[in-house]
């Protein structure tokens, strides 16, 4: 192990930044061991995940210094990869978050590396979305998924749009070993990387064709007429993260308008003051929903973490809300995808048929029929309201306990996701 009181003097002497050389000198003053050795004892590691780790000084820390040796050594990955390579980058709503994107893009301009940065906060979808759309070699985004406040975190992609592999992700530790903190990162102003196009804006105009993929991959046999006609009432929070615009969007595009947010979590705030831990699929992060659906009496309470690329559903059961695991929500959804593609007219050469009673499908995911939102094996509900439930994403319990399903192939054409 490194000897934690050399690194700290290593960074002393080195480090620009005041706050955090503000921070470094408390600990050496105060002879805090315990938070010496937290903060030198090893580097932040870098994965498939990329960084992360809490906000401070330190090489186990998240900071400007971490980020661009990280940076630096994902930029000689590229520059060895791709030819002219590109990244897109984004960030959600943790605090330092700007920074860290400042950082990183001028770093990847100082080396070559044509940078294309969202110039507002934005959920992963969207950061995956762009690398795909702008044909980018990799992506990075800023964002610590659900960890508490404290923390921020450097989410690396490659050229798919997805995590980058585990041979990519040691490929770049190895060159992220070989850099130096303070004299191995090469970088520029970032207003100058502006001005020489090496650093340059995403435009709405990315976004907007984001929004329409989304859109297309919707599964249904409802017209916009017959949505209009039961409406679904939702309370929806982001978690004061990076949801709010691109959820609300999305929804009123896809004709659901009656969407009541929760206001103490709406807006961005990287302290998420209202839940120490912004995951949606804890009770506590969805306690103010909860409250307000108590109010407003949705259809569904609908949340996304910071970053956006976690949901969480909670729903009426009784005289509570019952908060739907991710095994429960996959099998409702799977479930309505497979009746709507069983209500469309695919080719049956091109069809997969899958044969399973709806109760073979529990007993798989270990799900107890009890638990189910409507409880009943047959529909005696009017067409609006059978209209309403789909919309919901409800399990369609008015079809007979026995289903043929047909999926389309992944050449049918039919757009499943």
């Amino acid at each position: 192990m490194a000897d934690v009181h050399e690194l700290l003097d290593t960074w002393i002497a080195n480090v620009k930044d005041e706050e955090l050389l503000a921070e470094l000198n408390t600990m050496k003053e105060q002879g805090d061991e315990d938070a010496i050795t937290d903060a030198f004892f090893q580097d932040l590691a870098f994965g498939t995940a990329g960084l992360r780790g809490t906000i401070g000084a330190g090489t186990n820390r998240m900071n400007i210094y971490t980020v661009g040796r990280a940076t630096q050594g994902f930029a000689d990955y590229l520059n060895a990869t791709f030819e002219h390579p590109t990244v897109a980058i984004a960030r959600d709503s943790r605090n330092k978050g700007e920074l860290f994107v400042k950082t990183t893009a001028a770093i990847l301009a100082a080396n070559g590396v044509t940078a294309l940065v969202y110039p507002k906060i934005s959920p992963v979808p969207t950061l995956s979305w762009a690398v795909r759309d702008l044909k980018c070699s990799g992506g990075i985004c800023m964002t610590a998924s659900h960890n508490p406040a404290p923390y921020n975190g450097y989410k690396a992609y490659g050229p798919d749009g997805c995590q980058i592999t585990s041979e990519a992700a040691d490929a770049i530790s190895k060159a992220i070993a070989e850099t130096d903190t303070f004299t191995g990162v090469k970088s520029m102003d970032f207003d100058e990387a502006l001005e020489q196009g090496l650093v340059k804006w995403i435009d709405d105009s990315c976004l907007e064709r984001y929004y329409d993929a989304v859109l297309a991959r919707g599964v249904t046999n409802l017209s916009a007429e017959e949505i209009a006609g039961a409406p679904l009432k939702l309370v929806y929070t982001p978690l004061n993260g990076t949801g709010l615009i691109p959820v609300t969007t999305v929804l009123e595009r896809a004709g659901i308008t009656d969407v009541t947010v929760v206001p103490e979590q709406k807006e961005p705030n990287g302290d998420f003051p209202t839940c120490p831990y912004p995951n949606p699929e804890i009770r506590q992060a969805m306690q103010k929903g909860i409250d307000l659906c108590e109010q407003v009496h949705p259809d569904l309470l609908l949340a996304t973490d910071p970053d956006a690329d976690r949901v969480g559903v909670a729903v009426k059961n009784g005289d509570d809300y019952l908060l739907l695991t991710g095994n429960e929500m996959g099998v409702l959804l799977l479930d309505y995808i497979l009746k709507q593609a069983a209500l469309m007219d695919i080719e049956k050469k091109k069809e997969i048929v899958i044969q399973k009673t709806r109760q073979e499908l529990y007993e798989e995911c270990g799900i107890s029929q009890k638990r189910s939102i409507n409880g009943s094996n047959r529909d005696d509900r009017s067409p609006s309201e059978r209209v309403r439930f789909s919309s919901s994403f409800d399990i369609l319990h008015h079809f007979w306990p026995y289903q043929e399903y047909r999926v389309p192939s992944a050449d049918s054409g039919c757009r499943v996701p």
